[in-house]
């Protein structure tokens, strides 16, 4: 029988952390923390322990002190940028974090962490174990050798590789991991400012040591005659004579030491229970929640079992909180249940259903909770929904729920309309944080309460092909499931609501978010027609026009090769065409051919202009052509798109399932897809858009009064901004002079500089800087709005709209260039985009209001509200109404609110979406 090999992970703390902070976008708590060194950190300790299944586990840590290399050399890593604040800040946590897992900490005055796990690898008692390292760096390599191995990553935190003894020797061209220290003693290390020998760089060490095996062979053989030391350059060799100091210095440094003083104890390394109360805490307060799932269950089998599947029973868990949750499947149950529900003035619902498109959903019941603790589901008969439905369509009756959209759509395939909605937990927490995307029910109560909920997957298995729906699950289960989640709705309305009003945007949430959750069900109820045929004959031009396409690129490549590889791209572009380079940005693996990056080559070679054009005719076909028709709903006939209230940090809607707000619109290509957007028959869409909407409430923040004139007096304020650029009459103004000034205009929504608008507009940085100078000359207003969002932003820790809806930017005052900047950008482009996202939204409520008073004929609707997307609103009309609706609309559309320019709607209608004519009143 063989025996299996025990395993010891030794983690290189510090490498880790660095990557995770520099690999991980920024991402904090709602109180502002940066966090995302610790999510990194915790992301990697979980996914080794799972992984690699270890018995023994520790953790090294740098120590703040100097170390002997600092006092053998001063300038060691002195050329290294001091990191910010916010990286030393996490690892605490982080330390915390592993204290509770129960794992042993190395740290020691003078030394690094990778010297204590050259000590610890080389420990007698690991001799019978296989040890393996997992660090972020490559310095380890050194230690590689048949017991020992590097577990590291190649990019970010997720792309991992191992290295053992012949991967060491594949990377390095045959060199062993006994020959890294040398390989650095001559090439040096740039980023511990190694200096090695000055002039040979790891090509010419990885040679050299090739041919001679190690560094003091090197040396040996530079007094030699005989014919090896000849293959020696002569450059090489004056150099490795006047830096030879360098070069064993350089050595020494690079050496892991592996008789660190310390005390040792394998015992105390072997992986056991852990102090989960204390993780969960800690995850809690980090707004974890989506490494909860991640964490074992504490075994009973001994210390080594602990991270195998866990397996959980919900209800019978130790010092779990009693719940009273009741099954309701009897008259004699629903009577005693329904005269207690009768006399609640409010109360939590959450609908089961089999299916996460409302559209397609049956009902399997419905969970009420008004009493900490205590939930009732009813299963959906129908003389119970009978009796339900006059209590969930009384407006007095206060509801209460999370996502309660989707429980308003389902509810209304049951012919009822769930009137009261008063609080939704789903958006009130994207309010209170609408930076993050956390905002599922688990999510919400793990972080404001502590508590874990039931996973679905417990019910419903992990998706898969053996996963099943809800109505496949036996009903106890979803009883208790569904009770739990009403029950902890519930329990959320108070903390939310206070912290709402602490922030002073509960009113965002009563008078614009909660009113609009019903028009947008009636939106996706309502869904919008699509002609699959005229898609079908476009995806088959389409395929015609990328076959053409490649064949031209590749007569120009000289070659067929995979277009979409960007490696192949870049080979083809870089290499054989010899493009330049110049102003391209460089990443990991060379030279990007990202879009941004291709516009700025276009003129420098006709295949670029080919590239662009197969890259927008390939995403249209499979995004929109080919994927449409299979979205189309079969028992509607119509695509019913999902809004999301929750997604966008900036307050905007989003559409999904199929995203709408992602059709170009800007190209010919484009603006095709639209027209399969259609009418039904007797039937016209109608277009209502609001007219530079952003720019309006760019001149009403920033009170800029020469920009509030301009509008005042109904100019083009594109071709008037040109006008004060450059110094000339409207009528002198130039195609190029409006061209550019509109990019400035809309520039300054987003933070574009002198860079982007040179990229942009195509003119020198030069010209780019004085265009900008004389726009914030010119608009005084606009320039003091930049300057004051900015320090507001800084000082208050969020910016908002001009209804209070705020973002949150702790990154603003971050020590990190790149992510301050992007927050300085935020700050300025949120409350002008999140002021027309509130407007929108307003205006919607007001026109929802007045379709519903309109009485339609036998066949249907006189009007319905179909799609939103971006400035447009798009409803579909009785034909001989549209003129009359369009004037009606239009004029709610530009009243709901009052800036201090006129705010202006443009009407178009037509029979697609795509050929759309202007309304004249």
């Amino acid at each position: 029988m063989v025996v299996k090999q025990r395993k010891f992970v030794i983690i290189d703390g510090n490498a880790l952390i660095h990557r995770a902070f520099h690999a991980l976008p920024p991402l904090t708590t709602k109180d502002g923390k940066l966090v995302n060194a610790v999510y990194g950190f915790t992301t990697i300790f979980l996914r080794v322990l799972k992984e690699l299944k270890p018995e023994y586990v520790a953790v090294t840590f740098d120590k703040k002190a100097p170390t002997f290399r600092h006092e053998e050399y001063k300038e060691y890593k002195a050329t290294r940028i001091k990191q910010p604040d916010e990286l030393y800040e996490q690892i605490p946590i982080i330390k915390d974090l592993v204290e509770a897992f129960r794992v042993p900490i190395f740290e020691k005055d003078g030394f690094e962490a990778d010297d204590l796990i050259g000590t610890i690898s080389h420990q007698k008692e690991l001799q019978d174990l296989k040890t393996i390292i997992v660090t972020g760096d490559l310095d380890a390599l050194q230690l590689v050798d048949d017991n020992t191995e590097i577990y590291t990553m190649k990019r970010g935190i997720a792309d991992t590789i191992v290295y053992d003894e012949k991967a060491v020797k594949e990377k390095y061209d045959g060199l062993g991991p006994e020959q890294m220290i040398d390989l650095k003693a001559l090439k040096g290390d740039a980023s511990d400012n190694i200096p090695g020998v000055k002039g040979i760089g790891e090509k010419g060490a990885v040679g050299l040591l090739k041919t001679f095996g190690t560094l003091d062979k090197i040396f040996q053989s530079l007094n030699k005659k005989d014919k090896l030391s000849q293959k020696i350059s002569e450059r090489n060799k004056k150099l490795l004579i006047e830096y030879k100091k360098d070069a064993l210095l350089s050595k020494r440094l690079a050496t892991i030491v592996n008789d660190v003083p310390i005390k040792f104890d394998l015992e105390k390394c072997q992986l056991g229970d852990y102090d989960r109360q204390k993780v969960v805490a800690i995850l809690q307060s980090l707004e974890f929640k989506s490494l909860l799932n991640k964490l074992p269950e504490n075994s009973t089998q001994g210390r080594i079992d602990l991270f195998q599947a866990p397996t959980k029973d919900k209800k019978n868990k130790p010092g779990e909180e009693q719940h009273d949750y009741q099954l309701i499947d009897d008259p004699n149950k629903f009577s005693h249940f329904i005269a207690k529900l009768k006399k609640e003035s409010a109360f939590a619902i959450d609908t089961e259903t089999n299916s996460l498109d409302p559209i397609l959903a049956e009902l399997i019941g419905i969970s009420f909770a008004w009493e900490k603790g205590k939930a009732f589901f009813v299963v959906a008969k129908e003389g119970f929904l009978k009796e339900l439905k006059p209590i969930l369509e009384d407006k007095k009756i206060a509801k209460y729920g999370h996502n309660i959209k989707y429980d308003l759509e389902v509810l209304r395939k049951k012919k009822i309309n769930l009137q009261g909605i008063t609080f939704d937990t789903m958006i009130a927490s994207y309010l209170l944080n609408p930076g993050s995307r956390q905002h599922n029910l688990d999510s919400v109560v793990f972080s404001e309460l502590g508590h874990e909920m039931i996973p679905i997957e417990e019910l419903i298995g992990e998706k898969g092909k053996k996963q099943i729906s809800m109505d496949q699950v036996p009903i106890d289960k979803v009883s208790y499931y569904s009770c739990e989640d009403a029950d902890y709705t519930n329990r959320l309305v108070k903390p939310l609501t206070e912290q709402l009003e602490a922030k002073v945007n509960l009113g965002l949430l009563e008078k614009i978010e909660v009113p609009l959750i019903p028009v947008l069900a009636e939106m996706e109820t309502n869904g919008v027609k699509i002609d699959p045929e005229f898609l079908n004959n476009k995806s088959r031009n389409f395929a015609k026009e990328i076959s053409s396409i490649e064949k031209k690129i590749y007569q120009l490549a000289g070659k067929e090769f995979n277009i979409s590889s960007p490696l192949q791209l870049k080979e083809i572009l870089f290499e054989k065409l010899k493009i330049s380079t110049d102003d391209i940005k460089k990443i990991k693996t060379g030279f990007s051919t990202a879009a941004g990056e291709l516009e700025k080559m276009r003129g420098k070679h006709p295949i670029i202009d080919l590239i662009s054009q197969y890259r927008e005719y390939t995403k249209l076909k499979s995004t929109y052509l080919d994927a449409l028709p299979k979205l189309i709903n079969p028992r509607t006939g119509r695509v019913h798109t999902n809004f999301n209230q929750t997604i966008a940090a900036t307050g905007r809607l989003s559409s999904s399932d199929p995203n709408l707000q992602n059709i170009p619109i800007r190209t010919a290509v484009g603006r095709e897809i639209r027209k399969a957007f259609v009418a039904e028959k007797g039937y016209d869409l109608l277009s209502i858009d609001y007219s530079q909407i952003e720019l309006r409430i760019v001149a009403s923040l920033a009170n800029d009064q020469k920009m509030i004139s301009i509008f005042k007096a109904g100019e083009d304020i594109h071709k008037s901004t040109a006008a004060e650029i450059n110094e000339v009459s409207l009528d002198k103004v130039t195609k190029e002079m409006r061209y550019a000034a509109k990019e400035v205009n809309f520039g300054v929504l987003y933070g574009m500089g002198v860079y982007g608008l040179a990229w942009r507009t195509q003119i020198d940085r030069g010209k780019a800087k004085e265009f900008i100078d004389k726009y914030f000359s010119a608009f005084k207003g606009v320039k003091e709005y930049v300057d004051q969002t900015k320090a507001l932003a800084q000082s208050m820790g969020y910016v908002e709209t001009l209804f209070g809806r705020r973002r949150y930017l702790p990154e603003i005052n971050s020590g990190v260039v790149q992510i301050r900047n992007a927050a300085e950008r935020m700050a300025v482009n949120m409350p002008i985009q999140g002021t027309a996202a509130d407007l929108m939204k307003l205006a919607m409520i007001s026109v929802q209001k007045e379709l519903a008073q309109l009485k339609g004929n036998e066949t249907g609707k006189i009007a319905k509200m179909i799609l939103q997307v971006h400035d447009e609103l798009v409803f579909e009309v009785q034909s001989d109404q549209v003129k009359l609706l369009a004037r009606k609309i239009k004029e709610i559309m530009e009243t709901v609110y009052q800036l201090k320019v006129p705010i202006e709607a443009e009407a178009k209608a037509g029979k697609n979406w795509g050929e759309l004519t202007p309304i004249k009143f």
